[in-house]
């Protein structure tokens, strides 16, 4: 990371910047990642005035909070609470500015940190020429909760990462907080989503919280049997997972647009060769480190 694209200052309540210069930083040491969670708005708030440009904000106290934004009085059934605890937390948000239609993105990927400053680092997306959108103009936007810190927040754009794979365990006969336990997998980080549903993985409709354990992508995808590789963006079903009590594995490989998904049978099913079962333990066992 040689140039960052602007600077928050969070010594004040409430800090924003413009995403048009440039700026240097200074190095101080080597980089960790930082624990974050997604902080969806739309259900308990509302913005109180969009900007008219690019530009980001960081708020820290309640009073803040309650300028930026108007707390809606019927708020829509969310698992997610709306209250922040400032004393822990800061919010921490990203604006494109306004765009002629839907189909525009921003989105927040990844948070690292050194002894002396935070890197916030996020992407933007346009729609393609044949993507469908919606007429009506636009303001994407992205909010993360971040742990409370006096280090100057420094913001990063970066290219989409669309190489990823995301492992669940699953069963919908639990209803235990451990019994859907879902994460994806990058080369940058660890993402944990969030009150998945069994049979439902758009996992951008999904919550989460980012881990502090660095993403190994790379690694992990040495471990995929050929037979899942050649699927190439296709379907598999092995055995007939959670039919019986006995739950399943998920597995998905993003490369690129090409998304494959597979779901595994608990139980050693006649259709599963060596190789898959073995990646199947694979899968279990790295749920099991991710989770502690």
């Amino acid at each position: 990371m040689k140039k960052i694209i602007f600077v928050l200052f969070v010594a004040f309540g409430i800090s924003s910047c413009s995403m048009n210069s440039d700026n240097d930083y200074q190095s101080c040491g080597d980089f960790s990642n930082v624990a974050f969670s997604g902080f969806p708005l739309e259900c308990n708030y509302t913005i109180k005035d969009m900007p008219a440009t690019p530009m980001a904000v960081a708020i820290k106290t309640q009073e803040k909070m309650d300028s930026f934004f108007t707390k809606n009085t019927n708020p829509c059934p969310t698992p997610i609470n709306p209250n922040i605890d400032f004393t822990k937390n800061y919010l921490v948000g990203v604006f494109s500015g306004p765009k002629p239609t839907g189909g525009y993105e921003i989105k927040i990927s990844s948070i690292v940190e050194n002894s002396c400053e935070i890197i916030v680092q996020f992407y933007e997306k346009e729609p393609l020429n044949n993507d469908p959108v919606t007429t009506p103009a636009t303001n994407p936007y992205d909010f993360v909760l971040i742990p409370k810190t006096d280090k100057p927040i420094y913001l990063n754009k970066v290219s989409e990462n669309k190489n990823f794979v995301v492992l669940g365990s699953y069963s919908s006969q639990c209803n235990g907080a451990d019994c859907q336990l879902f994460y994806n997998i990058n080369n940058l980080n660890v993402v944990q989503y969030l009150n998945v549903v069994v049979g439902q993985y758009d996992f951008s409709k999904y919550n989460y919280r980012s881990l502090t354990k660095k993403g190994d992508y790379s690694d992990f995808l040495k471990l995929i049997p050929t037979e899942i590789l050649n699927l190439d963006g296709g379907n598999k079903t092995y055995g007939n997972p959670d039919s019986d009590n006995q739950g399943g594995i998920y597995f998905e490989l993003n490369q690129g647009n090409k998304v494959t998904k597979v779901l595994i049978d608990n139980n050693n099913t006649p259709d599963q060769s060596p190789e898959i079962i073995t990646f199947k333990k694979a899968i279990k066992d790295k749920i099991a480190v991710l989770r502690n």
